[in-house]
């Protein structure tokens, strides 16, 4: 199964084309220590995937996302809904 989700702490700058240059420097920021909230990046896969599927956003990306909300609501200790 493709990983569409990653938490900010789990990228690298590296991996700019899957978690687009954003993405990728929020979690290169993350990994040397400055100060970045919790978040996590939704990958250019996911994008790809959405805008094939005629903007239908996938079960598997949907349950993926609402995981990683769950985290984030942990980690902050805040209700997005």
């Amino acid at each position: 199964m493709r990983k569409f989700v990653y938490h900010f702490n789990e990228g690298s700058k590296e991996m700019k084309y899957l978690l687009g240059g954003k993405g990728a420097n929020l979690a290169e920021m993350t990994n040397i220590g400055l100060p970045v909230p919790p978040g996590f990046t939704i990958t250019t896969e996911a994008c790809k995937d959405y805008n094939e599927h005629h903007q239908y956003l996938s079960d598997d990306i949907y349950a993926e996302m609402m995981t990683h909300m769950q985290i984030l609501e942990q980690e902050t200790g805040k209700k997005f809904w």
